[in-house]
């Protein structure tokens, strides 16, 4: 008989052992199950919901079903002087021409805020704080905003500074809960506006704050609400398919240093991010958020682990003659010790099986709640259970080597 057959025979009759203390001894079993089960839950539980959150914040922040290149004074990002940075010249209409001429760019988006907010009346209702914005026709391309009812303005309207808005869900659904409002005149701080579209819900990480905004075409902000003092000005490039994204932003940054006529060796008064960086900072920041929390979490299991040793001692010690006998028949030291290993790792592995399942459904039901992407792994499946079973190895070691220490002599005396 080949070695591995002799192995896997040991196996077998290890887990078997094991279903036999859980038959033998069905209270302590069934607790030190539900105590490795309920560690494995938490762990797989708080892991795929961290990864449900930091999907729904990187969605949510990058708000693009494509990669496009950010352009503003300063990134935001930390690590930056911001009140030097905001001392640069604001980034002005002529870099959108600039930016349109650069190969591989497919639309450029100009936005305008003051970054106050205002209240929206028609008749008797009223809307919660909005934030009201100017931008282009390309706003809901780049960053991947569906219309609900009727539509975007169009680059005519921007141009010719009409006096349209489209209205995110939060004050479409405050000022017309039972009316079409496409057609309705609406007053922003004071001007009057026609509404010619909706945009759908995002179901964004902000919750209802997410929806609650005005868009009007950027020209037209400037003429009726734009505040020099508050004023930011950004810019956002989509990039086309099979261009790379590198080679594009350095184009930009030659394209924006012309037109800003800075000379060789002078610093950009600009900053330029791809928006995969801004998904590379969130995917680090719930990653270590995520670290800590696992960690954490797993103290509990370490408890379950006690919990294992325990119970393999009493075990060890009810069975001390079984133990001698086997000796006094031929059984080295390592089968024993190999024998009590595979007894406490089955004990634990079906906790951890247990615990998979229970994870899963306490996150399908909380990111569901949340609106958090559910993402099942294979790989931390396998892992979880790899964990929970190390668990009964690790400590379970005691106890087997305790086992595997005895004299078969005593061992047989043994009442």
């Amino acid at each position: 008989m080949s070695d591995r057959r002799v192995v896997w025979i040991r196996i077998w009759e290890g887990m078997c052992q094991a279903v036999q203390v859980i038959i033998g001894h069905k209270m302590r079993s069934v607790l030190l199950i539900v105590g490795v089960a309920i560690g494995v839950a938490t762990l797989l539980a708080i892991f795929t919901i961290v990864t449900g959150l930091s999907s729904k914040i990187r969605n949510d922040v990058v708000s693009a079903g494509r990669p496009y290149i950010y352009v503003a004074r300063y990134h935001g990002m930390g690590g930056e002087d911001v009140e030097e940075k905001l001392r640069r010249r604001q980034l002005e209409p002529e870099c959108i021409t600039a930016m349109e001429q650069v190969p591989g760019i497919v639309a450029v988006d100009y936005y305008v805020q003051n970054n106050d907010v205002t209240v929206l009346h028609y008749g008797k209702e009223r809307t919660h704080f909005v934030q009201v914005f100017g931008c282009s026709e390309n706003f809901p391309y780049l960053l991947s905003f569906t219309s609900d009812e009727g539509r975007f303005f169009t680059r005519e309207e921007t141009v010719n500074r009409a006096q349209v808005c489209v209205l995110g869900h939060g004050p479409r659904a405050d000022l017309f809960p039972r009316l079409d409002p496409i057609g309705k005149w609406i007053r922003i701080e004071g001007r009057s506006y026609e509404i010619i579209g909706t945009i759908e819900p995002r179901k964004h990480i902000m919750g209802q704050l997410g929806d609650n905004f005005v868009a009007v075409p950027w020209t037209s902000y400037e003429r009726d609400f734009l505040d020099p003092n508050l004023e930011d000005r950004t810019l956002a490039a989509s990039v086309a398919d099979g261009y790379d994204i590198d080679n594009i932003q350095t184009d930009i940054i030659g394209a924006l240093r012309k037109v800003r006529h800075l000379k060789p060796g002078e610093p950009n008064d600009f900053d330029v991010v791809p928006s995969e960086t801004y998904g590379e900072l969130i995917d680090k920041v719930t990653s270590g958020v995520a670290l800590v929390l696992v960690i954490l979490s797993s103290i509990g299991l370490m408890v379950g682990g006690i919990g294992v040793m325990n119970i393999m001692l009493i075990s060890v010690t009810e069975r001390t003659r079984e133990i001698g006998v086997r000796m006094a028949m031929g059984a080295r030291r390592q089968d024993v010790l190999f024998q009590v290993l595979v007894e406490a790792g089955t004990l634990t592995g079906i906790g951890g099986i247990i615990g998979i399942g229970l994870g899963y459904l306490a996150s399908l039901s909380v990111t569901g709640m949340l609106n958090f992407p559910f993402q099942f792994s294979p790989l931390v499946t396998s892992l979880a259970v790899l964990f929970s079973v190390s668990i009964g190895l690790i400590f379970g070691l005691y106890p087997a080597d305790r086992a595997a220490r005895l004299d078969p002599i005593e061992a047989l005396r043994y009442e």
